[in-house]
Protein backbone atom coordinates (compact mmCIF):
# COMPACT_ATOMS: atom_id res chain seq x y z
CA UNK A 1 0.00 0.00 0.00
CA UNK A 2 1.41 3.10 -0.99
CA UNK A 3 2.32 5.80 2.16
CA UNK A 4 0.04 8.98 1.58
CA UNK A 5 1.60 12.49 1.38
CA UNK A 6 1.08 16.09 2.70
CA UNK A 7 2.18 19.45 2.55
CA UNK A 8 3.60 20.64 5.82
CA UNK A 9 5.52 23.72 5.22
CA UNK A 10 5.77 26.56 2.31
CA UNK A 11 8.41 29.15 1.52
CA UNK A 12 8.09 31.86 -1.50
CA UNK A 13 9.99 34.52 -2.71
CA UNK A 14 8.09 36.47 -5.30
CA UNK A 15 7.35 40.09 -6.52
CA UNK A 16 4.84 40.41 -3.56
CA UNK A 17 7.71 40.24 -1.24
CA UNK A 18 9.30 37.51 0.72
CA UNK A 19 7.15 34.37 1.77
CA UNK A 20 4.04 32.36 1.14
CA UNK A 21 1.44 34.10 2.99
CA UNK A 22 2.30 37.37 1.03
CA UNK A 23 1.73 35.90 -2.33
CA UNK A 24 -1.40 34.10 -1.22
CA UNK A 25 -2.61 37.50 0.11
CA UNK A 26 -2.16 38.83 -3.15
CA UNK A 27 -3.79 36.57 -5.39
CA UNK A 28 -6.58 36.40 -3.54
CA UNK A 29 -7.16 40.12 -3.63
CA UNK A 30 -6.48 39.62 -6.99
CA UNK A 31 -3.17 42.37 -7.16
CA UNK A 32 -0.80 42.23 -9.88
CA UNK A 33 2.98 42.09 -8.94
CA UNK A 34 4.19 43.16 -12.72
CA UNK A 35 5.71 46.44 -13.20
CA UNK A 36 8.16 48.17 -15.35
CA UNK A 37 11.40 46.54 -15.69
CA UNK A 38 14.25 48.10 -13.47
CA UNK A 39 17.25 45.91 -13.18
CA UNK A 40 17.84 45.27 -16.90
CA UNK A 41 17.92 47.68 -19.20
CA UNK A 42 15.36 46.98 -21.71
CA UNK A 43 15.71 50.41 -24.01
CA UNK A 44 16.03 48.59 -27.40
CA UNK A 45 14.01 45.43 -27.04
CA UNK A 46 10.19 45.41 -26.99
CA UNK A 47 9.53 44.06 -23.73
CA UNK A 48 9.24 46.82 -20.83
CA UNK A 49 7.72 44.63 -17.69
CA UNK A 50 7.99 41.36 -15.82
CA UNK A 51 7.36 40.06 -12.89
CA UNK A 52 10.36 41.69 -11.49
CA UNK A 53 11.58 41.38 -7.96
CA UNK A 54 12.13 44.95 -6.48
CA UNK A 55 14.04 44.30 -2.79
CA UNK A 56 14.93 41.25 -1.88
CA UNK A 57 18.09 41.22 0.29
CA UNK A 58 20.59 37.52 0.06
CA UNK A 59 21.95 38.14 2.87
CA UNK A 60 18.72 38.20 5.30
CA UNK A 61 19.26 34.29 4.05
CA UNK A 62 22.70 33.77 3.51
CA UNK A 63 25.99 34.76 4.52
CA UNK A 64 27.43 38.13 2.34
CA UNK A 65 30.68 36.22 1.18
CA UNK A 66 28.57 32.81 0.17
CA UNK A 67 25.89 34.81 -1.91
CA UNK A 68 28.28 36.91 -3.88
CA UNK A 69 29.07 33.02 -5.28
CA UNK A 70 25.80 32.37 -6.02
CA UNK A 71 23.46 33.26 -9.18
CA UNK A 72 20.18 35.02 -8.08
CA UNK A 73 17.85 31.38 -8.90
CA UNK A 74 20.20 30.00 -5.83
CA UNK A 75 19.72 32.10 -4.06
CA UNK A 76 16.19 32.69 -4.13
CA UNK A 77 15.96 28.67 -3.76
CA UNK A 78 17.33 29.18 -0.65
CA UNK A 79 15.79 31.91 0.93
CA UNK A 80 12.20 30.37 -0.03
CA UNK A 81 13.32 26.94 1.49
CA UNK A 82 14.85 28.29 4.64
CA UNK A 83 10.73 29.67 5.04
CA UNK A 84 9.35 26.32 4.10
CA UNK A 85 11.67 24.53 6.46
CA UNK A 86 10.59 27.52 8.93
CA UNK A 87 7.29 26.81 8.56
CA UNK A 88 7.23 23.02 8.30
CA UNK A 89 9.40 23.49 12.34
CA UNK A 90 11.39 21.09 10.95
CA UNK A 91 14.44 20.13 13.22
CA UNK A 92 17.08 18.75 11.65
CA UNK A 93 18.78 17.47 14.90
CA UNK A 94 15.47 14.95 15.50
CA UNK A 95 15.40 13.80 12.27
CA UNK A 96 17.50 11.25 10.34
CA UNK A 97 18.98 13.24 7.38
CA UNK A 98 19.12 10.16 4.94
CA UNK A 99 15.74 9.93 4.51
CA UNK A 100 15.16 13.44 3.50
CA UNK A 101 15.61 14.53 0.48
CA UNK A 102 16.04 17.40 -1.66
CA UNK A 103 14.28 17.79 -5.88
CA UNK A 104 14.33 22.45 -7.04
CA UNK A 105 13.74 22.55 -10.41
CA UNK A 106 15.06 25.52 -12.97
CA UNK A 107 14.26 25.81 -16.76
CA UNK A 108 17.59 27.92 -17.60
CA UNK A 109 19.34 27.74 -13.96
CA UNK A 110 22.16 30.45 -13.74
CA UNK A 111 21.17 32.62 -16.95
CA UNK A 112 22.48 35.61 -15.47
CA UNK A 113 25.70 34.30 -14.08
CA UNK A 114 26.12 33.29 -18.25
CA UNK A 115 25.42 36.72 -19.51
CA UNK A 116 27.78 38.19 -16.80
CA UNK A 117 30.48 36.26 -17.02
CA UNK A 118 30.76 35.82 -21.19
CA UNK A 119 30.80 39.52 -20.98
CA UNK A 120 34.05 39.45 -18.92
CA UNK A 121 35.24 36.84 -21.51
CA UNK A 122 34.71 38.99 -24.26
CA UNK A 123 35.81 42.38 -22.53
CA UNK A 124 39.01 40.68 -20.20
CA UNK A 125 40.03 37.56 -21.58
CA UNK A 126 39.23 34.02 -20.25
CA UNK A 127 41.98 34.40 -17.60
CA UNK A 128 39.26 37.31 -15.92
CA UNK A 129 36.14 34.06 -15.86
CA UNK A 130 35.65 33.78 -12.21
CA UNK A 131 36.62 30.41 -10.60
CA UNK A 132 32.67 30.18 -9.53
CA UNK A 133 31.09 30.32 -12.39
CA UNK A 134 30.37 26.90 -13.18
CA UNK A 135 28.87 26.45 -10.17
CA UNK A 136 26.89 29.51 -10.10
CA UNK A 137 25.34 28.58 -13.36
CA UNK A 138 24.64 24.82 -13.05
CA UNK A 139 21.10 24.47 -12.59
CA UNK A 140 21.12 21.42 -10.00
CA UNK A 141 23.46 23.88 -7.85
CA UNK A 142 20.31 24.91 -5.72
CA UNK A 143 19.38 21.37 -4.41
CA UNK A 144 23.03 20.47 -3.35
CA UNK A 145 23.30 24.04 -1.44
CA UNK A 146 20.17 23.53 0.45
CA UNK A 147 21.65 19.81 0.74
CA UNK A 148 25.12 21.70 2.32
CA UNK A 149 22.89 23.70 4.53
CA UNK A 150 20.96 21.82 6.20
CA UNK A 151 23.25 18.55 5.94
CA UNK A 152 20.51 16.64 3.76
CA UNK A 153 21.86 13.51 2.93
CA UNK A 154 18.92 11.56 0.89
CA UNK A 155 17.65 11.54 -2.76
CA UNK A 156 18.68 14.97 -4.39
CA UNK A 157 18.24 15.53 -7.63
CA UNK A 158 17.34 18.45 -10.42
CA UNK A 159 14.26 18.66 -12.53
CA UNK A 160 14.85 20.41 -16.02
CA UNK A 161 11.77 20.25 -17.96
CA UNK A 162 11.31 23.99 -18.97
CA UNK A 163 8.21 25.64 -17.61
CA UNK A 164 6.67 21.75 -16.06
CA UNK A 165 10.06 21.48 -14.03
CA UNK A 166 9.01 22.36 -10.35
CA UNK A 167 5.41 20.49 -11.05
CA UNK A 168 7.65 17.64 -12.23
CA UNK A 169 9.80 17.95 -9.17
CA UNK A 170 6.84 18.18 -6.82
CA UNK A 171 5.00 15.09 -8.35
CA UNK A 172 8.73 13.07 -8.24
CA UNK A 173 9.43 13.92 -4.44
CA UNK A 174 5.75 12.68 -3.77
CA UNK A 175 6.58 9.54 -5.78
CA UNK A 176 9.62 9.20 -3.92
CA UNK A 177 7.75 9.85 -0.23
CA UNK A 178 5.19 7.03 -1.58
CA UNK A 179 7.69 4.34 -2.03
CA UNK A 180 9.32 4.52 0.84
CA UNK A 181 12.65 6.14 -0.51
CA UNK A 182 12.36 9.35 1.88
CA UNK A 183 10.16 10.71 4.83
CA UNK A 184 10.33 13.96 4.02
CA UNK A 185 11.25 15.99 0.62
CA UNK A 186 11.80 20.01 0.28
CA UNK A 187 10.53 20.23 -3.51
CA UNK A 188 9.66 23.17 -6.03
CA UNK A 189 11.68 25.47 -8.39
CA UNK A 190 13.19 28.65 -8.86
CA UNK A 191 13.77 31.20 -11.76
CA UNK A 192 15.94 34.43 -12.19
CA UNK A 193 15.03 34.33 -15.81
CA UNK A 194 15.14 39.09 -16.17
CA UNK A 195 18.15 39.20 -17.56
CA UNK A 196 18.99 40.72 -21.19
CA UNK A 197 19.81 37.61 -23.16
CA UNK A 198 16.90 35.95 -21.51
CA UNK A 199 14.39 38.66 -22.80
CA UNK A 200 15.62 38.79 -26.16
CA UNK A 201 15.65 35.39 -26.59
CA UNK A 202 12.07 34.79 -25.51
CA UNK A 203 11.16 38.25 -27.83
CA UNK A 204 12.95 36.22 -30.94
CA UNK A 205 10.18 33.23 -30.54
CA UNK A 206 7.35 36.22 -30.47
CA UNK A 207 6.41 34.29 -26.75
CA UNK A 208 6.18 37.66 -24.45
CA UNK A 209 3.91 40.25 -24.29
CA UNK A 210 4.96 43.47 -26.17
CA UNK A 211 2.23 45.42 -23.79
CA UNK A 212 4.28 48.09 -21.84
CA UNK A 213 0.96 48.66 -19.59
CA UNK A 214 2.19 46.46 -16.48
CA UNK A 215 -1.61 46.49 -15.35
CA UNK A 216 -3.12 44.89 -18.43
CA UNK A 217 -0.06 43.32 -20.02
CA UNK A 218 -0.66 39.51 -18.61
CA UNK A 219 -4.21 38.61 -19.72
CA UNK A 220 -4.97 34.55 -19.49
CA UNK A 221 -7.60 33.35 -21.95
CA UNK A 222 -8.99 36.88 -22.56
CA UNK A 223 -9.42 37.93 -26.70
CA UNK A 224 -6.42 40.11 -26.86
CA UNK A 225 -3.84 38.80 -24.94
CA UNK A 226 -0.33 39.01 -26.77
CA UNK A 227 2.41 36.92 -25.20
CA UNK A 228 3.23 36.24 -21.52
CA UNK A 229 4.95 38.14 -18.83
CA UNK A 230 8.10 36.81 -17.38
CA UNK A 231 8.29 36.64 -13.90
CA UNK A 232 10.86 35.54 -11.00
CA UNK A 233 11.29 34.07 -7.85
CA UNK A 234 10.89 31.10 -5.91
CA UNK A 235 8.24 28.29 -4.25
CA UNK A 236 9.47 25.54 -2.05
CA UNK A 237 7.05 23.10 -0.55
CA UNK A 238 7.85 20.23 2.20
CA UNK A 239 6.55 17.17 1.13
CA UNK A 240 5.92 14.73 4.00
CA UNK A 241 4.54 11.29 4.88
CA UNK A 242 1.14 11.38 6.68
CA UNK A 243 2.39 9.41 9.50
CA UNK A 244 5.83 11.27 9.91
CA UNK A 245 4.46 14.44 10.32
CA UNK A 246 1.44 13.65 12.71
CA UNK A 247 4.11 12.03 14.76
CA UNK A 248 6.21 15.42 15.22
CA UNK A 249 2.96 17.19 15.66
CA UNK A 250 2.95 19.07 12.25
CA UNK A 251 0.44 21.37 10.84
CA UNK A 252 -0.47 19.41 7.65
CA UNK A 253 -1.74 22.41 4.77
CA UNK A 254 -3.15 19.39 2.54
CA UNK A 255 -2.19 16.20 1.21
CA UNK A 256 -0.73 15.69 -2.42
CA UNK A 257 -2.72 12.73 -3.97
CA UNK A 258 -2.50 12.72 -7.83
CA UNK A 259 0.18 13.23 -10.33
CA UNK A 260 0.61 12.86 -13.95
CA UNK A 261 3.40 13.28 -16.50
CA UNK A 262 3.71 13.38 -20.31
CA UNK A 263 5.32 14.23 -23.40
CA UNK A 264 3.36 15.85 -26.80
CA UNK A 265 6.06 14.25 -29.41
CA UNK A 266 4.91 17.22 -31.53
CA UNK A 267 7.45 20.18 -31.62
CA UNK A 268 10.22 21.59 -29.75
CA UNK A 269 8.26 25.02 -28.72
CA UNK A 270 4.75 24.24 -30.20
CA UNK A 271 1.80 22.11 -28.82
CA UNK A 272 -0.33 19.35 -29.59
CA UNK A 273 -3.45 20.21 -31.82
CA UNK A 274 -6.07 19.92 -28.77
CA UNK A 275 -3.75 19.89 -26.17
CA UNK A 276 -3.62 15.91 -26.48
CA UNK A 277 -0.51 15.40 -24.75
CA UNK A 278 -2.11 17.62 -21.68
CA UNK A 279 -5.40 15.99 -21.69
CA UNK A 280 -3.58 12.71 -21.26
CA UNK A 281 -1.41 14.44 -18.57
CA UNK A 282 -4.71 15.19 -16.35
CA UNK A 283 -6.30 11.74 -17.12
CA UNK A 284 -3.07 10.22 -15.34
CA UNK A 285 -3.04 12.22 -12.73
CA UNK A 286 -6.96 11.46 -11.81
CA UNK A 287 -6.47 7.89 -12.07
CA UNK A 288 -2.98 8.17 -9.90
CA UNK A 289 -5.48 9.69 -7.24
CA UNK A 290 -8.42 7.07 -8.15
CA UNK A 291 -11.07 9.82 -8.75
CA UNK A 292 -13.07 11.20 -11.38
CA UNK A 293 -13.24 14.29 -13.05
CA UNK A 294 -16.29 15.48 -11.63
CA UNK A 295 -14.45 15.50 -8.16
CA UNK A 296 -11.99 18.30 -8.98
CA UNK A 297 -13.40 21.72 -7.58
CA UNK A 298 -10.90 24.06 -8.89
CA UNK A 299 -8.32 24.39 -12.01
CA UNK A 300 -5.18 25.99 -11.57
CA UNK A 301 -4.75 26.22 -15.22
CA UNK A 302 -0.94 26.60 -16.97
CA UNK A 303 -2.49 29.94 -18.37
CA UNK A 304 0.23 31.70 -19.83
CA UNK A 305 -1.87 34.22 -22.16
CA UNK A 306 -0.17 33.13 -25.21
CA UNK A 307 -2.65 32.53 -27.96
CA UNK A 308 -1.63 29.21 -28.50
CA UNK A 309 -1.25 27.62 -24.94
CA UNK A 310 -4.41 28.94 -23.57
CA UNK A 311 -6.60 27.77 -26.21
CA UNK A 312 -5.26 24.22 -26.30
CA UNK A 313 -5.35 23.96 -22.70
CA UNK A 314 -8.94 25.32 -22.78
CA UNK A 315 -9.36 21.95 -25.47
CA UNK A 316 -7.94 19.82 -23.08
CA UNK A 317 -9.97 20.35 -20.27
CA UNK A 318 -12.84 20.05 -22.30
CA UNK A 319 -11.64 16.71 -23.45
CA UNK A 320 -11.09 15.76 -20.18
CA UNK A 321 -13.98 17.24 -17.92
CA UNK A 322 -16.95 17.27 -20.41
CA UNK A 323 -20.02 19.32 -19.74
CA UNK A 324 -18.23 19.54 -16.70
CA UNK A 325 -15.81 21.53 -17.66
CA UNK A 326 -18.10 25.07 -18.44
CA UNK A 327 -18.89 24.60 -14.60
CA UNK A 328 -15.52 23.98 -13.09
CA UNK A 329 -13.99 26.94 -11.43
CA UNK A 330 -10.91 27.34 -13.32
CA UNK A 331 -7.85 30.44 -13.02
CA UNK A 332 -4.46 31.64 -13.97
CA UNK A 333 -2.88 33.27 -11.30
CA UNK A 334 -0.02 33.82 -13.99
CA UNK A 335 -2.34 37.33 -14.88
CA UNK A 336 -0.89 38.43 -11.10
CA UNK A 337 2.37 37.00 -11.20
CA UNK A 338 3.96 36.60 -14.26
CA UNK A 339 5.24 33.34 -15.71
CA UNK A 340 8.50 32.00 -13.58
CA UNK A 341 8.92 29.56 -15.99
CA UNK A 342 10.45 26.53 -14.57
CA UNK A 343 9.32 27.88 -10.59
CA UNK A 344 5.80 28.77 -12.14
CA UNK A 345 4.37 24.91 -10.98
CA UNK A 346 5.70 25.12 -7.61
CA UNK A 347 4.36 28.83 -6.68
CA UNK A 348 0.85 27.99 -8.50
CA UNK A 349 1.00 24.65 -5.84
CA UNK A 350 1.33 26.58 -2.97
CA UNK A 351 -1.57 29.16 -4.39
CA UNK A 352 -3.78 25.53 -4.73
CA UNK A 353 -2.67 24.51 -1.39
CA UNK A 354 -3.57 27.96 0.21
CA UNK A 355 -6.80 27.94 -1.59
CA UNK A 356 -8.01 24.11 -0.72
CA UNK A 357 -7.45 25.58 2.88
CA UNK A 358 -8.80 28.84 2.85
CA UNK A 359 -11.49 27.95 1.15
CA UNK A 360 -11.28 30.18 -1.65
CA UNK A 361 -10.18 30.30 -5.46
CA UNK A 362 -8.07 33.13 -6.84
CA UNK A 363 -9.05 35.22 -10.04
CA UNK A 364 -7.95 35.56 -13.30
CA UNK A 365 -7.55 39.33 -13.44
CA UNK A 366 -7.59 41.54 -16.31
CA UNK A 367 -10.21 39.59 -18.32
CA UNK A 368 -12.59 41.80 -19.68
CA UNK A 369 -13.08 40.15 -23.65
CA UNK A 370 -13.63 36.42 -24.00
CA UNK A 371 -12.50 34.83 -26.56
CA UNK A 372 -14.58 32.40 -28.43
CA UNK A 373 -12.40 29.39 -28.29
CA UNK A 374 -11.65 29.73 -24.79
CA UNK A 375 -15.30 30.00 -23.84
CA UNK A 376 -15.15 28.37 -19.83
CA UNK A 377 -15.24 29.67 -15.85
CA UNK A 378 -11.98 31.21 -15.43
CA UNK A 379 -13.03 33.02 -12.31
CA UNK A 380 -12.85 36.56 -13.91
CA UNK A 381 -11.24 39.61 -12.00
CA UNK A 382 -12.42 38.33 -8.44
CA UNK A 383 -11.65 35.31 -6.35
CA UNK A 384 -14.46 33.12 -4.90
CA UNK A 385 -15.31 31.33 -1.90
CA UNK A 386 -15.43 27.64 -2.60
CA UNK A 387 -14.97 24.73 0.24
CA UNK A 388 -13.84 21.84 -2.40
CA UNK A 389 -11.66 18.61 -1.40
CA UNK A 390 -9.91 18.34 -4.38
CA UNK A 391 -7.38 21.32 -6.95
CA UNK A 392 -5.62 20.56 -10.02
CA UNK A 393 -2.79 22.43 -10.99
CA UNK A 394 -1.31 22.19 -14.90
CA UNK A 395 1.93 22.96 -16.42
CA UNK A 396 3.75 22.60 -19.50
CA UNK A 397 6.62 23.45 -21.27
CA UNK A 398 8.86 23.63 -24.54
CA UNK A 399 9.80 20.09 -25.25
CA UNK A 400 6.40 18.97 -24.84
CA UNK A 401 6.15 18.43 -21.11
CA UNK A 402 3.03 18.30 -19.54
CA UNK A 403 2.78 17.85 -15.54
CA UNK A 404 -0.08 17.62 -13.43
CA UNK A 405 -0.36 17.50 -9.37
CA UNK A 406 -4.01 16.73 -7.49
CA UNK A 407 -3.92 18.30 -3.81
CA UNK A 408 -6.74 17.47 -1.34
CA UNK A 409 -8.06 19.23 1.34
CA UNK A 410 -7.54 18.17 4.90
CA UNK A 411 -10.71 18.67 6.26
Amino acid sequence: MNRRVVITGIGAITPFGNGALKLWQAVREGKSGISLIERVDVSNLPVKVAGEIKNFDPNEFIDKKDAKRMDKFSQYALAAAQLAIEHAHLDFKKINREKVGIIVGSGVGGIETIENQYQVLSERGAGRISPFFVPMMISNIASSLIAIKYGIKGFTECVVTACASSTNAIGDAYKIIQQNKADIMIAGGSEAPITKLSLAGFCANKTLSKNDDPDTASKPFDLERSGFVMGEGSGILVLEEMEHAISRGASIIAEVVGYGCTNDAYHITGVAEGGEGAARCMKLALEDASIKAEEIGYINAHGTSTVVNDKNETSAMKSVFGEYAYQLPISSTKSMTGHLLGASGSIESIIMACALKEKFLPPTINYSKPDPECDLYYIPNQGISADITYAMSNSFGFGGHNATLILKSIK
